[in-house]
């Protein structure tokens, strides 16, 4: 019974996402594989109920070009062999135009073979951007994710070198899966071309109960900086256990979308976060229609985790306005020549070209506690990075 009664309700969400009187063969089918619980779910879970949120709200103004948007979500729970079995379901049953990845990087490799096989356009939203939809990109590979390999330590380092007029002792923190781990190698390479010492990596595996023996190795190899890139449990976490342990450097995080209540839960003036998606307490335009669309959508997350599903629903919207038809080949073509307006969600519009599935500029900020003001405060303004091959 309690099966029977989960399958009404599917077909129910189904209804609901298409709109009377249009043929859902005739939708956009657009898939998703993403890991929606498991360890890694407070990441991405909320990427995507904001996008499952926006798409409902481009179909209830009628949709794109006529046609509704049929968004299809499938759990991986962040395991590769679950991703593989959800992209072979959504390719070779539901038919899906457009291919959308929001998991951990270790589920990438199946997933973009699925995608080749079948010739259908796969777009990583909310989850790390490869470095094959940099210039000169794949073909078929696409990222929306306000991060990108490289180009944030470049930035990251950037920022902690202006900030520091002592020798800059960097420590490195990473998760064990591969685009976090290869970006925090990358991260030590460069911190010596720029005159910095790096003095300890620690790389954390993915379920990870107890943070403090990588702490320990960190503050014990006594940096001043430390520079962090991978999910945010795994930054946040390993920041706390230094804390805990005595270690009073500076620590620079990337801002995932749990970066701005974390800031003003921990109240740290020595936690930065950098990065590309604007603030909640910018409270722009784009924002209040954010809170208005995930208030009847009903959803529980806090409103500033919700801006990356937001942009990747306006990225969708926009790639489906440019593909007359509902079908794989027109899509890519349309996500080819691609420029969306983002209403100040980033420093500027999102662009792709044939080679530059990335963006063509990428825009960076950064944030910390400030205790004299109470509140989450910017440290440094928009700095634009042309992406270039």
């Amino acid at each position: 019974m309690k099966r029977r009664i989960l399958s009404l309700l599917s077909a129910a969400a189904f209804a609901a996402a298409v709109a009377p009187g249009v043929n859902a063969q005739n939708a956009y089918v657009v898939g998703v594989t993403a890991a929606m619980t498991g360890p890694a779910a407070g990441t991405y879970a909320p990427v995507m109920d904001a996008l499952r949120a926006y798409i409902d709200h481009v179909n209830g103004k009628g949709g794109v070009n006529g046609r509704q948007i049929q968004l299809i979500i499938a759990d991986d729970q962040g395991e590769p062999s679950r991703a593989a079995a959800n992209a072979k379901k959504l390719l070779n049953q539901d038919k899906v135009v457009l291919l959308i990845n929001s998991s951990l990087s270790s589920t990438y490799a199946p997933v973009v073979a699925d995608s080749k096989r079948a010739g259908v356009p796969l777009l990583f939203a909310g989850a790390a951007c490869p470095k094959e939809t940099f210039p000169p990109a794949d073909p078929l590979q696409f990222c929306s994710t306000a991060f990108g390999a490289t180009f944030d330590s470049r930035a990251a380092l950037d920022f902690i070198k202006g900030q520091t007029k002592e020798p800059v002792r960097l420590g490195l923190a990473a998760m064990a899966i591969p685009l976090s781990r290869g970006e925090i190698d990358f991260a030590e390479g460069l911190a010596r071309q720029v005159g910095m010492t790096p003095v300890d990596k620690q790389i954390t595996p993915p379920p990870t109960p107890d943070y403090t023996p990588f702490a320990t190795k960190l503050k014990d190899a006594n940096p001043n900086w430390v520079w962090a890139w991978s999910p945010w449990i795994s930054q946040v976490r390993t920041f706390e256990a230094m804390r805990r342990l005595g270690w009073n450097g500076q620590y620079l995080a990337w801002a995932h979308l749990n970066a701005e209540e974390d800031l003003a839960r921990i109240k740290d003036p020595g936690l930065f976060v950098i990065g590309s998606n604007a603030f909640f307490s910018d409270d722009l335009p784009i924002h209040a229609e954010i809170r208005a669309v995930t208030h009847r959508a009903n959803l529980k997350h806090p409103v500033s985790f919700l801006a990356e599903g937001f942009v990747a629903g306006l990225v969708i919207e926009t790639a489906m306005k440019g593909a007359a038809q509902p079908t794989a080949q027109a899509v890519t073509a349309s996500m080819n020549n691609l420029k969306v307006d983002l209403k100040g969600l980033r420093g500027g519009p999102l662009e792709w070209t044939k080679d530059n599935h990335f963006r063509t500029r990428q825009y960076y900020r950064v944030w910390r506690w400030e205790p004299s003001a109470g509140a989450v405060r910017r440290v440094q303004d928009w700095v634009a990075v042309d992406v270039k091959q």
